[in-house]
C-alpha cells in the first residue's frame, strides 16, 4: 500500500459516489486549539467619596440685636440627631460635614425671657455649599384682659364687644363672658413695650355705648388689664316745654325776677295785695278768657280801697282850706277900723 504525505497537513480523500462525481473535503487539524485568555478580569477599587455640606445660623430679635442662648436641634430624613448646639455670644451656630439631603432645624428654646421660638423648618443640604441662615424670634405676646363694667355700681357686665389695636390696625376684637371678662394674647413688637387703643363696638344690653378711645400699654410676655365703664340707658321721659315763657310761681324768669304766687302775700294779709304802687291805676285790667266765669267782687276791691283812701284825703284838704278861708273872714271883721 502506497503512502503520500501532503503540505500543509491536509489530506484528500477520493469518494467515489453512486453517480460517479467526486467531491472534496478538508480534513479535521489533529492539533488541539489552546483556549483564549478571558477579558472579564477582577478589579480592584475604593469606594467613591461623597463631598459634604453644612450651615451657619445667626440668631436676633426684631430689633436687630442679636441672641445669645438659643438651642437648636437638626434631625434627618429619619428623625434621628445629626446635630445640636447654642448660640454663642455672636448669636451664631454652626454645624458641619453634613451629608446631602433634607434636615429638620427645631429651636427648643429662645434663651430669654422675653422671646418665643419659632415653628420648625426644613433645610436642604447641597454638596460642597454652606447654607446661611438668619433666625428672628419674636417677643412673647402680652396678655390682655378686657373688663367691662357699670359705672355707677362697678358690676361686671356680659356681652361688651371691644376692638384693640394700634395706629389704624386692629389687632384683635373681643366679646366679655358672663362673668364680664376676656382675654387673649397680644403680639408686642417692642422690649419695652408698646402703646394701644381699645374701642368699644357693641354696649351690654341696656346701657349706652362707650364712645371715646381709650390708651394702654402692654409690655412682652406681661398680663395687662384693660377697663371699659357703661351708663345705663335713660328710660325717663323728658317734660313738655310749657305754653308759654311765663315761669311757674315762685321760680325766677329769664331776668332772675321772682313774682309772688297769686294769693300769698308778704304780709300774710289775703286781703291786701303788695304792689309797687297801690294808687295806680295804668295797668289795664286782662280781657276775660272767653268761657271764664263771671268775676266777684273780691277783684274790685283793692280798687274800692284806693278810691276810699283818696276820696278821704280829698275831703280833709277841702274841711283844712274851708276853716282858713273861716278864720281869714272873722279876723276881717273883728279888726279895728280908723276913723
Amino acid at each position: 500500500m502506497l503512502t503520500r504525505t501532503f503540505a500543509p497537513a491536509f489530506a484528500t480523500a477520493v469518494v467515489a459516489a453512486v453517480s460517479g462525481t467526486l467531491l472534496w473535503a478538508p480534513a479535521v487539524s489533529a492539533q488541539t486549539p489552546e483556549p483564549s485568555p478571558s477579558t472579564s478580569m477582577p478589579t480592584e477599587s475604593g469606594p467613591s467619596e461623597v463631598e459634604s455640606g453644612g450651615v451657619r445660623i445667626l440668631k436676633k430679635d426684631p430689633g436687630g440685636d442679636v441672641m445669645t442662648g438659643a438651642v437648636f436641634t437638626l434631625l434627618d430624613t429619619t428623625g434621628e440627631v445629626a446635630g445640636r448646639g447654642t448660640t454663642d455670644a455672636r448669636g451664631r451656630l454652626a454645624f458641619d460635614d453634613l451629608a446631602p439631603g433634607v434636615y429638620r432645624l427645631k429651636e427648643t428654646s429662645s434663651g430669654s425671657p422675653l422671646h418665643t421660638t419659632v415653628p420648625d423648618r426644613d433645610i436642604v443640604i447641597t454638596p460642597g455649599i454652606t447654607t446661611r441662615l438668619t433666625v428672628v424670634d419674636p417677643f412673647k405676646p402680652a396678655t390682655v384682659v378686657l373688663k367691662t363694667k357699670d359705672d355707677k355700681t362697678g358690676k361686671t357686665l356680659a356681652g361688651s364687644t371691644v376692638n384693640i389695636g394700634t395706629g389704624s390696625t386692629t389687632l384683635l376684637t373681643l366679646t366679655t363672658r358672663s362673668d364680664g371678662t376676656a382675654s387673649a394674647p397680644l403680639p408686642v413688637n417692642s422690649r419695652t413695650g408698646e402703646d394701644f387703643w381699645v374701642r368699644q363696638t357693641k354696649a351690654p344690653d341696656g346701657y349706652d355705648l362707650f364712645k371715646p378711645s381709650r390708651g394702654f400699654t402692654a409690655k412682652p410676655g406681661a398680663p395687662v388689664t384693660v377697663t371699659v365703664t357703661n351708663a345705663k340707658t335713660s328710660t325717663g321721659t323728658p317734660p313738655a316745654p310749657g305754653p308759654s315763657d311765663t315761669p311757674a310761681p315762685g321760680k325766677p324768669d329769664d331776668n332772675e325776677n321772682t313774682p309772688t304766687p297769686p294769693g300769698s302775700y308778704p304780709d300774710g294779709n289775703t286781703t291786701t295785695p303788695v304792689t309797687d304802687n297801690p294808687n295806680s291805676s295804668s295797668t289795664p285790667p286782662e280781657p276775660e278768657a272767653e268761657g271764664a266765669l263771671a268775676h266777684t267782687g273780691a277783684n274790685a276791691t283793692p280798687w274800692l280801697v284806693a278810691g276810699g283812701g283818696l276820696l278821704l284825703a280829698t275831703g280833709t284838704v277841702t274841711v283844712i282850706a274851708a276853716r282858713r278861708r273861716r278864720t281869714g273872714n272873722v279876723s276881717d271883721e273883728t279888726s279895728p277900723t280908723e276913723d
